[in-house]
C-alpha cells in the first residue's frame, strides 16, 4: 500500500475524445498533447517548473516519437526536466500513474506529471529491410490494424479473446446489448445539465487550421447513440459470437494528464483542500491465451488486496470495457452489479485512444467520487497480451 503519493483535486484533465479519421486525425499526439497541456498549466496559473519528471505514456508511435518523454517535457514548458516514455497498450495510463506514484512514495520526485496521448487514426506503416526475402520485399507491418487484428503469441483477433470469454462464462448475445444500452445510458448522464460533469474534467484542444484560423474541440467526437432496436439489428462480427460492432468500442484519438506529489503539494494546488486524492495500490495479471478479460480480475483482486480492501467497500468502479463481455465477466466473477460500474461513461462508448483511456477512466471516477462525498475507486481494464492492470485510490 502507498501512502505518501497524492493527486491534487482537479489536478488533471482530459481532452475530448474524437472518433479515429475525425479532428485530431492529422495532428502528431505527442506535440498536440504538449500543447494541450501547456495551455493547461498555463490557465491553472501553475509554473511547469514544479514538476520533476515527466511520464509520456504513448502507444502509437508518432513522428520524432524517439525523443519521447524530454520532448514532451520542454514543449511544456518543463525544459530542464527529463522524461521516460511508457507503452503498455491499454494499461499504459495504470502503469504511468502509478509509477509516478512510486517515485513520489519513495522521495524521488516531489512532482510527477503524466502525459498520456495516443492517435490510432492514420498509424504508421512500417517496413523493415528482407534482402532475403523473395525478389528482396520488405517486412511490413501496420501498427494499429494489424495488432488490433493478431496477438503474436496468442494467435488471432483481439474480439476472439472476448468470444472466448463469453463462451466460458455462459454471457450471451442479450446480455451484451443489454449492458451496452446501459452504458449509453450512464454517458448520459454526463452530458446533463450542459455537460456539467464532463466540464468538470474536459479541456479543449485547439487545431490551427491556418495562419489565421483556429478550431476548437471542446466535446467527444463520434459518439453513436446505442439503442435496444439498433442493436438487435447487427450481425455478430464473428459468426455465433455474441459481440456486434456496437457492444466493442471503438478507435479514437485523445490525451489526459494527471500531477502526482506530496500532502502538503496536493493541498496547495487542489482547488478543493478537503478532496485529496490518494493512490493505494496497484494488481496485475496475465490470463491463459486469447482469454484477455479474464484477466482483469485477478488484477483487481491484488489492487483490492493490497488496499486492504473488499470490493463491498468501493464506492466507485470504472473499466476499460473494450467488448461488453469484459464488465459481465468481471461483475460475474467479483460479485459486483454491472449495472452500477460506470457511471458517467467509459470507453465502451467514448472510445478507445490507448494510452490515455484509462487516465480518463481515472479522472471521471475521482469526479464521481466527489460527488458522492468520497470514498474508494477502483479503476481496471485488459491490455494486449492477455493482460490487465488496475489501480486503487481514495478520497477523504
Amino acid at each position: 500500500m502507498l501512502n505518501h503519493a497524492f493527486i491534487p483535486y482537479r489536478g488533471y484533465y482530459s481532452s475530448p475524445f474524437a472518433r479515429w479519421q475525425g479532428s485530431f486525425a492529422q495532428e502528431n499526439a505527442i506535440t498536440l498533447g504538449a500543447e494541450t497541456s501547456r495551455r493547461w498549466l498555463e490557465k491553472k496559473q501553475w509554473d511547469p517548473k514544479i514538476i520533476d519528471y515527466l511520464f509520456l505514456g504513448s502507444t502509437v508511435h508518432q513522428p520524432r516519437g524517439f525523443y519521447g518523454g524530454p520532448w514532451a517535457s520542454a514543449l511544456i514548458g518543463a525544459d530542464s526536466v527529463p522524461g521516460v516514455m511508457i507503452n503498455q497498450a491499454c494499461s499504459t495510463s495504470t502503469i504511468s500513474v502509478y509509477q509516478a506514484g512510486m517515485g513520489v512514495e519513495t522521495g524521488m520526485y516531489d512532482t510527477a506529471y503524466c502525459l498520456m496521448s495516443d492517435r490510432c487514426s492514420n498509424g504508421p506503416h512500417s517496413i523493415w529491410p528482407n534482402p532475403k526475402g523473395p525478389g528482396g520485399q520488405v517486412v511490413s507491418e501496420d501498427w494499429v490494424m494489424d495488432n488490433f487484428n493478431l496477438d503474436p503469441w496468442a494467435g488471432g483477433a483481439m474480439i476472439q479473446t472476448a468470444e472466448n470469454v463469453a463462451g466460458a462464462s455462459g454471457i450471451s448475445r442479450e446480455q451484451c446489448d443489454e449492458l451496452t444500452v446501459r452504458r449509453f445510458q450512464q454517458y448520459q448522464q454526463a452530458l446533463e445539465q450542459d455537460r456539467t460533469f464532463q466540464k468538470g474534467y474536459m479541456f479543449p484542444v485547439e487545431l490551427k487550421i491556418s495562419r489565421k484560423q483556429t478550431l476548437t474541440v471542446d466535446a467527444d467526437e463520434g459518439v453513436m447513440e446505442s439503442t435496444a432496436e439498433g442493436l438487435a439489428k447487427l450481425r455478430p462480427v464473428i459468426p455465433d459470437g455474441v459481440h456486434t460492432f456496437g457492444t466493442q468500442t471503438h478507435p479514437a484519438d485523445g490525451q489526459c494528464a494527471l500531477t502526482l506529489t506530496t500532502l502538503d503539494k496536493a493541498m496547495e494546488l487542489s482547488e478543493d483542500p478537503n478532496r485529496i486524492i490518494r493512490i493505494l495500490s496497484y494488481g496485475y495479471a496475465r490470463a491463459k491465451k486469447a482469454h484477455m478479460a479474464m484477466a482483469v480480475t485477478p488484477a483487481s483482486q491484488m489492487a483490492l488486496e493490497g488496499a486492504d480492501l473488499t470490493p463491498g467497500d468501493l464506492k466507485v468502479i470504472k473499466t476499460h470495457n473494450p467488448f461488453a463481455a469484459n464488465d459481465l465477466y468481471l461483475a460475474q466473477t467479483l460479485g459486483l452489479d454491472a449495472e452500477m460500474m460506470n457511471n458517467y461513461g467509459c470507453s465502451l462508448i467514448f472510445g478507445h485512444p490507448q494510452g490515455p483511456t484509462v487516465g480518463r477512466l481515472i479522472i471521471e471516477g475521482i469526479e464521481e467520487l466527489a460527488l458522492l462525498g468520497g470514498g474508494y475507486l477502483l479503476v481496471a481494464g485488459c491490455a494486449a497480451g492477455d493482460t490487465a492492470a488496475a489501480i486503487v485510490l481514495k478520497m477523504g
